[in-house]
């Protein structure tokens, strides 16, 4: 892959990853390994659901890929690196995790990030939101199906295009913004998560969850989505000079030697 082949990590100041999902048989754990090979950070912040200990507790699925990630992430521990630990509603139980790790995590339920520009943001992983943004019984059903059944085309397809050099396309997240009930529900939720941190007198929020990356300014208030390495396979980047960007799989492939927009100023 052409943008994992840097001579060395590119160096920034924060790194925020949530809904890992290891132990799922669909998380891109590999393609993440990958990754953090090509980074170095100040900060790295695991915002939830980094764990499927849901998944787990049905199935035990754990390949060598899954252990490479958690290795890594005590390797850059072990370097130097901070390594903050926010749990999901996947992982609220963090006693599995907290035993890979070796100790070598800071948990927090949330997190207050000061950006080197000063701004001050709440992070946290977004479950917590849920009960405002919920919707009905057979809805909620409909939707776990159709999202079960994308997940898996999404993993066999780009399994296929990995294997003929092709780049990676996240088709499940693509689907979830062309059905209108999940794009509400999305809106909802960001709507949710932005009208909080502005309660409580944060410059704004970064979450993951919802399996939706984003970076916006809504009025005065910045909402980051980190994503996930199930879909989307992304995550947010706060560089030196404290400019916040999304960092995307898809698009990593077309560029080949930086990290990558879009921009807080320029993103949708």
């Amino acid at each position: 892959m052409a943008s994992f082949n840097r001579p060395r990590p590119a160096r920034v100041r924060t790194l925020f990853l949530s809904d890992i999902h290891l132990g799922f048989k669909r998380a891109r754990a590999r393609d993440l390994a990958d990754f953090l090979a090509t980074i170095d950070a100040e900060t790295i912040v695991l915002v939830g659901d980094i764990v499927d200990s849901l998944s787990l507790a049905q199935r035990f699925f754990w390949p060598a890929e899954h252990s490479r990630v958690v290795h890594a992430l005590v390797a850059k521990q072990r370097a130097g690196t901070r390594l903050l630990y926010i749990p999901g509603n996947h992982d609220a139980d963090r006693a599995p995790f907290a035993a890979m790790m070796h100790g070598a995590l800071e948990v927090h339920r949330e997190w207050v990030h000061h950006t080197a520009r000063g701004e001050r943001l709440l992070v946290l992983h977004g479950d917590q939101f849920d009960g405002e943004t919920q919707v009905a019984g057979w809805l909620h059903w409909l939707g776990e199906t159709a999202y079960d059944f994308t997940v898996v085309l999404n993993a066999y397809l780009n399994d296929l295009r990995s294997m003929t050099r092709l780049s990676y396309w996240p088709l499940a997240e693509r689907l979830k913004l062309a059905v209108s009930t999940s794009a509400r529900f999305i809106e909802r939720f960001e709507d949710t998560a932005i009208a909080h941190a502005r309660v409580q007198g944060y410059d704004g929020i970064i979450c993951g969850h919802i399996h939706r990356a984003n970076l916006r300014r809504v009025g005065g208030s910045i909402y980051c989505n980190t994503g996930d390495w199930v879909e989307s396979c992304s995550a947010l980047i706060e560089e030196a000079n404290g400019e916040l960007r999304l960092w995307r799989l898809a698009e990593a492939w077309q560029e080949d030697s930086r990290l990558t927009p879009p921009l807080l100023a320029d993103a949708a």
